[in-house]
């Protein structure tokens, strides 16, 4: 299905701006933008405008790398990424339906040409019994041709000691009339299969999107979320409790609530890591604890993630001292 995309200059005529300093920063971090997710915008700044409009800010970050995670270095062959001994990413596209103004790969996703090579790719899974588990990402997987990611999707299933498959995917939340019965009937076809995708506001929980996520649970695909912590989008408590509960209603379980990767052109999203531990926190007791994703930190390097909390256990000689909601100290006498 094709999709329907809106300029630089159509987007700031709407609201009466003048495009050059947006269009300068797209010469180096590129544009792209359905005008679905473009519908979504409110006024200029907002949580929706800040994700997928360029900002001056993106250039004037230089201080951090394009590739903090070490991705590069961990790729066997082009467009693999090992990282966990018993999973992989694969990336299989350089293009998105939105160009996310904080991307962790915003250093290739809409530049050129990928570079990738499926058939050295799958010949590494194959030969690599250890993995066990293959995230395909990019870009996005899902604008792939319908034929082309089910061939794909065929290739990796044929690998015997391939367990699990995972898609990466936001075309729930920016192109939504992607998800059709025909992509979730070829999904099916290749379980088991899971889903994550990528809500980082209530503004993005909309109907179109609610019928997306249906029809994808509705095949049996079970559904996540990663959401990353971004500056001025979602940096607050009760954005992220409307978020989160309201991705349940979705039925698309929060996963991952991502730290802001240390990936140059997005400072401007950073928020402290403090910060993080406290949101997640002030969640715990006043919302479903399956409403509440872990808060993780991509190392840099490529140490991969970890959980953040604040402490709330300490061991003594005969067991535990938990600190409640209320802040006080509770014993816990561990039966184990």
């Amino acid at each position: 299905m094709s999709l329907a995309y809106i300029t630089l200059d159509e987007l700031t005529g709407r609201f009466g701006l003048d495009s050059t300093s947006f269009a300068q920063v797209a010469k180096q971090y590129p544009f792209r933008l359905t005008g679905y997710y473009a519908s979504l915008i409110q006024r200029p700044g907002d949580p929706i405008w800040r994700q997928c409009v360029p900002d001056l800010a993106e250039l004037a970050d230089a201080e951090q790398l394009p590739d903090p995670l070490d991705e590069e270095r961990l790729s066997p062959v082009p467009g693999l990424i090992h990282r966990y001994p018993d999973r992989a990413v694969l990336l299989v596209s350089n293009r998105c339906a939105v160009y996310c103004r904080f991307c962790m790969r915003k250093r290739q996703v809409g530049c050129g040409a990928a570079s990738l090579d499926l058939d050295r790719a799958i010949d590494y899974i194959a030969a690599t019994p250890a993995l066990r588990d293959i995230v395909l990402s990019g870009g996005d997987p899902l604008l792939l041709p319908l034929d082309l990611l089910n061939d794909l999707l065929r290739r990796l299933r044929s690998i015997p000691h391939l367990e699990i498959i995972r898609i990466g995917s936001r075309a729930p939340v920016t192109a939504p009339s992607l998800i059709t019965p025909e992509l979730c009937q070829m999904l099916a076809g290749h379980q088991p299969l899971f889903l994550n995708t990528h809500f980082n506001h209530p503004y993005e929980l909309t109907a179109e999107a609610a019928r997306a996520c249906a029809l994808l649970a509705d095949t049996g695909i079970p559904l996540g979320n990663q959401t990353v912590l971004l500056k001025g989008v979602n940096d607050d408590r009760d954005v992220l409790e409307q978020l989160f509960c309201g991705l349940l209603r979705l039925r698309v379980r929060p996963y991952y609530l991502h730290q802001m990767d240390l990936v140059q052109g997005t400072a401007h999203f950073r928020t402290p890591l403090l910060q993080g531990m406290q949101l997640v926190a002030g969640l715990r007791g006043q919302v479903s604890g399956m409403a509440i994703p872990h808060f993780v930190v991509d190392l840099p390097g490529g140490q991969g993630k970890v959980p953040l909390m604040a402490e709330t256990a300490q061991r003594t000689a005969d067991g535990w001292l938990i600190r409640n909601l209320a802040g006080e100290q509770v014993v816990y006498q561990d039966p184990c």
